[in-house]
């Protein structure tokens, strides 16, 4: 093997659960235990899309193993070339691979409810100031950083080891800072996809150690085809008729589900991109409309809620009325913004699990994944260093967030709860 660039020198140090070699994957589990795990995650997930990759890895796959670094990179990249919110669909494939299409909901439901109920209740008036809430979410900025530093790190070892993939990684990393927007995504990843079948098509580099994938169980086992068939369709259909349905009916439910719907579908980039495209649609003098005040304190209350950002759907839902109505619109907003994603990744899976044992498309794989650790390295710089480090302190304190992490193997959750508690101290 080539010189290793993310491999420690000192042979006595203790071998961290990443690096050490692959356990065995466990098998199927119920839509239940999904449910929970995801629920755990939704808790404490702060700091946008990028962090809650680091800590999906950190627990599905370190704490968990439910999959494997690699198999979690193909996932990883998947969500990368499909439009909508990145570590929710992250979070379906999970759940889907596990426990079928319950899985996949279960994932969702888990991962949303927590932030969906606190931008509810914000809605209603019942949520804190944030300034009240400053060091405590400067904390969790910090925690975010340290969670994204240790999945880089680990995910590096496995996925970037030598000399030609981390090369892949660092140029990836580049283009993606030197060329902000999906372009500077997406093109990398297709680069190395083409150099990955030449290099890595028949090379031992190019093999991975868990080509066994599993079917997802259940439905999705028998009819996996046809089900993904549907589901495409489905999401282009909607595309069609809910713009329709909308100019037919004067229904703010309709309204909100097209607006959402339309978000959910056709923005790349994560939460923050959609938010143009919500404002366009919610921000106006007509009935059931948002004034930019209520869009903009709903937005800065989507910062410091855990989980994923296009839950502001349910908050836009719930200040569009009162009372039952307020509730029954958030749910219809909140349903519409991730139901393009569930049905992306149920069409997408059953063709990405079947492309993926071909040799040609395991090395492009191979290369791809390598550049997943390079996308995650350009979003560490921005926007999860700039925007959290800024002082010496910072510093200080995301390190030992880093340190307990990845030397002490404490849980991400327990890191998080710390690192909130000396933010509320500190700041």
């Amino acid at each position: 093997m080539q010189g290793a660039p993310f491999e420690t020198s000192n042979p006595q140090s203790p071998v961290h659960p990443s690096s050490a070699a692959p356990a065995p994957i466990s098998n199927r589990v119920h839509a239940w235990t999904v449910f929970t795990a995801a629920l755990r995650l939704g808790l404490t997930s702060f700091g946008g899309p990028v962090a809650h990759i680091g800590y999906f890895r950190v627990y599905y796959v370190v704490r968990r193993q439910w999959l494997s670094d690699s198999e979690f990179a193909d996932y990883t990249a998947l969500c990368q070339f499909l439009p909508g919110p990145s570590s929710s669909q992250l979070g379906m494939a999970i759940g889907l691979r596990k426990a079928g299409l319950l899985g996949a909901l279960a994932a969702w439901l888990g991962f949303t409810l927590p932030s969906a109920l606190l931008m509810l209740l914000f809605a209603f008036g019942v949520g804190a100031s944030e300034s009240s809430l400053s060091g405590v979410l400067h904390g969790l900025e910090l925690a975010a950083v340290a969670v994204v530093a240790q999945a880089i790190f680990s995910m590096g070892r496995s996925l970037a080891p030598d000399r030609n993939r981390f090369t892949m990684a660092a140029a990836t990393a580049a283009c993606a800072l030197l060329f902000p927007g999906i372009g500077g995504q997406l093109a990398p990843l297709a680069v190395c996809a083409v150099i990955g079948v030449v290099w890595f098509r028949t090379s031992s580099s190019g093999t991975k150690q868990d080509t066994a994938y599993e079917e997802p169980p259940g439905l999705m086992r028998r009819f996996g085809m046809r089900i993904a068939a549907a589901s495409l369709v489905l999401f282009a259909a909607l595309l069609v008729l809910l713009p329709w349905w909308t100019s037919q009916t004067n229904s703010p439910a309709v309204s909100i589900a097209d607006t959402s719907y339309r978000a959910g579908a056709l923005v790349f980039g994560g939460g923050h991109v959609v938010l143009p495209m919500l404002e366009q649609g919610t921000v106006h003098d007509g009935p059931n409309g948002l004034t930019a005040d209520q869009f903009m304190a709903g937005y800065a209350a989507a910062q410091a809620v855990p989980g994923p950002l296009f839950t502001f759907a349910a908050y836009i839902g719930a200040s569009m009325a009162s009372g039952l109505k307020a509730v029954g619109l958030a749910a219809v907003a909140l349903a519409a913004i991730f139901l393009p994603s569930l049905l992306l990744i149920t069409g997408a899976f059953p063709l990405w699990n079947r492309l993926r044992n071909h040799s040609a498309a395991r090395g492009a794989l191979t290369a791809v994944n390598a550049a997943v650790v390079g996308l995650l390295l350009a979003a560490f710089y921005d926007p999860v260093w700039k925007t959290a480090v800024r002082e010496p302190l910072d510093f200080v304190v995301a390190l030992g967030a880093f340190a307990a992490l990845q030397w002490w193997n404490r849980p991400a959750w327990q890191v998080v709860a710390v690192a909130a508690a000396v933010g509320a101290l500190l700041w």
